[in-house]
């Protein structure tokens, strides 16, 4: 599906070059602000979803452990230009910047062939440009990893480098000899030595400079001391600068053959630029979209827009910074409900829903990712119509009424039924009749074009004109009726109240004059108003209540659920356990016969009867088997084996709470005061039901009457239950 270009007058009513700056700081390179800031809505809908989908996987990445590499890179265009002249060379920088950016885009191919899996998408990107190991192999030969141009780099300049070392230390000796030479006497300054213009030279005081053989180099800035290179060294110093100048001519040689080495590689070299920079817009988008919880939502093709808690990006961004609650929205068009009409008080984010609408389509039509709950559902719309905030024209002196009639006439001519339209204050510029009378009559022609839209108004009429057209519904931005503040909350279904009278009395107008101005208007309107401010207040009621129980529903839902998983699994174990204690008890009647013919044979010592009557033992179990395959005897046993397990992990828990309980019953038992008893009273056992009477007392024991016996027990182990009266 290809679509329309959406206008740049759409992009700066919904504020979109905010978001690209926001976008562009959000970049590491030089080119991927450029970039950034330059991308516009795409116009194809694959186009649209790739880069979704590459947003998407980067933005996994973030918190992901198989993290994308760095993909940080100096820019090359400077050598790309030169590789395009003839009998260029290029400088050791840019040729190290070449390799870098080799090495960077040779890390991202190895790693999304590695995680392909992770990413698909991503990888498929990488794989549209070739590897080349070359390049970098080629620059490696020559300069190392400091920068500079490798002694090997050809066998002359290694000659040369050889020759100047050898010449530094003839340099080197020669003026030593000569500070030597000198420091015994007064001619040298406590300085001693210095450097200029690359070489050693003597402090010499201005006074005996004349003593000192030698070529003067400079003087100090007051004039006392005079620089002088000796007479010894400066024949050595001539052929130094010789040899670095030969040295220079052959790294020029060196780079410039390695120059024309790397040119037919030129537009190789630009695709891994802008392969980098896409990279590189990429990570910034995912960075904006990790900052305001933004995601990917379904993209349908059923014309289907359902946005839900939805955030206007640069209003959360400032909030967040801020410490501030933003307020999200919800809202949803579709084939039979194609046209909103929002009405009620200003201030009460009327303008900022239909922004949020608009920047949010703008933004995802453009490859970004935007905050939304992830149940929301979008579709594509070829194009973007938008008539929001003061449009005066100052430069073709036009009104705002004017300038918006202009604007309504492109409309007409674009509006389609794969159009979506958002106006802010509609019909407003002239008279309130006549001008909310050609707003309906345009209102009326969108629907009939069966285009999308969304529209702000304080205008009767056009909230009249909403409930009569099927598809198209009033919704009005909460307000609440005693405090009068707005609580940025969209609700479909009904028209606002303006709360023209309410607001103007919070704000201090005087009662009467109030009372005058609703005399001068049709009793029916105020009465109308007001009806529509109760329902208002109502419908918030309400809405409060069905969010409790859709809440208190959904926990009662998870319950069950959960009861039914642990019912399932309850019932699976029950069955296991079944099967166990059969499998047990066939056992212990197989061990029962076994052990019968053990005894016989105990007594009789009769081996034939034995060995026949445990073949008939074996004969009758084996006639009960059923004969199953090797993999079916294999899995029963291993099932046997687990629900053993099983078991015996769970007798092992028993056993452990009952070793728990019985220490704690001897401590307590311990602990337990020891009763004071007499005879006569009727006691019971510790751990028993029986109660009896004391008949005899003596030494730490009791002789117990139950009537028809009597028992001598430790008084430890007896409980009172009733004194003799």
């Amino acid at each position: 599906m290809t679509m329309r270009w959406i206008q740049q007058k759409t992009l700066q009513d919904l504020e979109f070059p905010t978001v690209l700056q926001q976008l562009a700081s959000r970049c590491n390179t030089e080119l991927g602000k450029e970039a950034a800031l330059a991308i516009a809505p795409l116009t194809d809908r694959d186009a649209i979803l790739l880069a979704l989908g590459h947003t998407s996987e980067y933005l996994s990445s973030l918190i992901s452990e198989n993290r994308i590499p760095n993909h940080g890179f100096d820019t090359i265009n400077g050598e790309l230009q030169l590789l395009k002249i003839e009998n260029t060379t290029l400088e050791v920088a840019g040729f190290r910047r070449i390799t870098a950016i080799c090495t960077t885009v040779g890390t991202h191919k190895k790693f999304f062939k590695k995680f392909k899996e992770y990413y698909p998408l991503l990888f498929e990107f990488s794989e549209t440009i070739e590897a080349n190991n070359e390049i970098p192999s080629q620059i490696d030969t020559v300069i190392d990893r400091f920068g500079e141009v490798k002694d090997r780099a050809s066998d002359r300049l290694f000659n040369i480098r050889r020759q100047i070392n050898q010449v530094r230390g003839k340099i080197g000796q020669s003026f030593a000899a000569a500070l030597n030479l000198y420091h015994g006497s007064d001619y040298l300054d406590d300085i001693r030595e210095s450097v200029v213009e690359n070489r050693r030279v003597l402090a010499v005081k201005a006074m005996y400079r004349k003593k000192v053989k030698g070529t003067v180099m400079g003087s100090s800035k007051t004039g006392s001391i005079v620089y002088i290179e000796p007479e010894a060294a400066l024949k050595y110093s001539r052929e130094l600068n010789n040899l670095e100048f030969d040295e220079r001519e052959e790294i020029r040689r060196i780079l410039n053959a390695l120059t024309d080495e790397i040119r037919p590689f030129d537009t190789l070299l630009r695709d891994y630029q802008s392969f980098l920079t896409d990279i590189d817009v990429t990570a910034a988008k995912a960075k904006y979209a990790s900052e305001m919880n933004a995601l990917m939502p379904k993209i349908n093709e059923q014309k289907r827009l359902f946005l839900r808690d939805a955030y206007h990006p640069l209003l959360f961004m400032s909030n967040k910074l801020n410490d501030e609650k933003t307020y999200p929205q919800t809202i949803e068009l579709h084939p039979e409900n194609r046209i909103i009409v929002i009405s009620g008080p200003n201030a009460g984010g009327k303008s900022i829903t239909l922004k949020t609408i608009g920047l949010l389509q703008v933004m995802l039509q453009s490859g970004l990712l935007i905050p939304v709950h992830e149940r929301s559902s979008t579709c594509l719309f070829h194009q973007v119509l938008t008539d929001i905030g003061d449009n005066q024209s100052i430069e073709n002196h036009l009104s705002t009424y004017s300038y918006r009639l202009k604007n309504m006439n492109q409309f007409l001519k674009k509006c389609n039924s794969d159009t979506l339209f958002l106006i802010d204050e509609f019909g407003t510029g002239s008279d309130p009749e006549l001008g909310g009378a050609l707003a309906e009559a345009f209102l009326e022609v969108f629907y009939e074009r069966e285009a999308f839209g969304v529209i702000t108004t304080h205008y009767a009429n056009l909230k009249a004109l909403a409930d009569e057209l099927p598809h198209t519904t009033n919704a009005n931005m909460l307000f609440d009726g005693k405090t009068l503040e707005p609580t940025f909350q969209l609700v479909l279904g009904e028209a606002g109240s303006s709360f023209t009278f309410e607001v103007a009395q919070k704000n201090g107008i005087p009662y009467s004059l109030i009372n005058r101005a609703k005399k001068k208007i049709a009793r029916g309107k105020v009465r109308f108003d007001a009806t529509i401010a109760k329902l208002q207040k109502e419908r918030s009621k309400m809405a409060k209540t069905g969010s409790r129980l859709q809440e208190e529903e959904s926990k009662a839902r998870e319950e069950t659920a959960r009861l039914e998983k642990l019912n399932a699994k309850i019932k699976a174990k029950l069955e296991n356990y079944q099967e166990l204690y059969d499998h047990d008890q066939r056992m212990i009647q197989l061990g029962n016969k076994v052990n019968k013919a053990a005894d016989t044979y105990f007594h009789d010592k009769k081996k034939r009867v034995l060995v026949s009557e445990l073949i008939r033992i074996v004969e009758t179990e084996n006639s009960k088997r059923k004969k199953k395959s090797a993999h079916q005897a294999k899995a029963e046993r291993a099932k046997k084996a687990q629900v053993a397990q099983e078991v015996q992990k769970e007798v092992k828990v028993i056993r452990e709470k009952k070793k728990v309980e019985k220490k704690k019953a001897i401590h307590k038992e311990k602990n337990r005061p020891k009763p004071v008893l007499h005879i006569g009273d009727r006691v019971r056992m510790v751990d028993g039901k029986a109660v009896g009477s004391i008949d005899k007392l003596e030494k730490g024991k009791a002789v117990v009457n139950y009537g028809m016996f009597t028992t001598s027990v430790s008084i430890d182990q007896l409980e009172l239950v009733e004194k003799k009266k």
